[in-house]
């Protein structure tokens, strides 16, 4: 969510979709590696895996990937354009497994972040 689309009462837009099918190791090797040297991984802890990104640009996992490094920006319904987030961006992630018959289906709901201006120092 940026400040235009608040401004224009727009919803929030999707930038990109991506899936764990496309990571190079899978979450088992991932979990293997890291408790191999006794880290103690219990149940229940949160496991980053590191940005996700899709073979195309529509699950591209970064705004460095989906903008080639901001030489690309992208153009929001707001007619905004990002090439990086910008300070009062809000930043929304997501992630569920899909529907099974077998399994039920699991995820985090939604980590949401806002982008805030950096503080600045008073110097000595």
């Amino acid at each position: 969510m940026t400040a235009g689309l608040r401004e224009k009462g727009l919803p929030r837009q999707r930038i990109g979709r991506s899936s764990t099918r496309h990571m190079y190791w899978t979450v088992a090797q991932l979990i293997a590696h890291h408790t191999s040297n006794g880290c103690n991984l219990q149940p229940g802890d949160l496991f980053g895996s590191g940005t996700i990104s899709a073979p195309d640009a529509t699950g591209f996992g970064s705004l460095l990937e989906t903008t080639r490094a901001g030489q690309n920006p992208i153009r929001l319904v707001s007619g905004e354009e990002r090439r990086f987030l910008e300070d009062g961006d809000e930043l929304i992630l997501s992630a569920r497994t899909p529907p099974s018959q077998k399994f039920a289906q699991m995820g985090f709901g939604e980590c949401c972040g806002s982008v805030h201006a950096a503080a600045r120092r008073n110097p000595l």
